[in-house]
């Protein structure tokens, strides 16, 4: 009986989980944005405060449950000499949410060639991708179209995947339930058929 019951506990509690990298450089708010996701979607969590997040050296691990589903997001470090660990991480990722800090236009051209190595990575091959806008609350940030000129040469190495360009404030959390329900649905639908094309427009 109590066999029939822990299998029937667990049928009707299991989750499936899906890894979820966090990449981007350095202070473009990857580690705020993670923060952000957790406090939003699990109960009760009282994390760091938001405004004395550090540079990440190494890597953040978080998870949230979504219904049925559990994203494991890996946080890593975005500095020049981290972003050769990356791909370490590949091979295991089933979604990448890409953030950029819109308001370090000086920086822009250096995450582009960051995302662009990332993106075409074999061992990303079909896995979806949220390019995260981030700042967007800040008066003088570059606008999506902005961002979306600025990585239009990148749109043909996408391939044959989930991708989306959206506008998020890591720090006021504008953009973020949108980006996680959008992650969710398409790790779910990556793992049961083929990803359909689509590019960063």
């Amino acid at each position: 009986m109590y066999t029939l019951l822990s299998g029937l506990y667990k049928y009707m509690f299991q989750r499936d989980e899906y890894c979820v990298l966090i990449l981007g450089l350095d202070n473009a708010g990857k580690t705020t944005f993670l923060e952000q996701t957790k406090t939003r979607f699990t109960k009760n969590y009282k994390g760091m405060s938001l405004s004395k997040i550090t540079t990440t050296v190494g890597l953040n691990i978080g998870t949230i449950d979504v219904g049925k589903t559990r994203l494991m997001f890996w946080d890593l470090g975005g500095q020049e000499e981290l972003q050769s660990l990356w791909d370490k991480y590949y091979a295991e990722s089933h979604g990448v949410i890409y953030v950029i800090d819109s308001t370090d236009e000086q920086r822009l051209s250096e995450s582009k060639r960051a995302f662009e190595k990332m993106v075409t990575s074999e061992a990303l091959e079909g896995v979806p991708i949220l390019v995260l806008a981030n700042k967007q609350d800040v008066e003088t940030c570059l606008s999506i179209p902005d961002i979306k000129t600025a990585f239009s040469d990148c749109i043909n190495k996408i391939g044959k995947r989930d991708c989306l360009t959206q506008a998020c404030s890591a720090l006021t959390g504008k953009g973020v339930n949108e980006g996680i329900e959008w992650m969710v649905k398409c790790v779910v639908r990556n793992i049961h058929r083929p990803p359909r094309q689509k590019d960063i427009t």
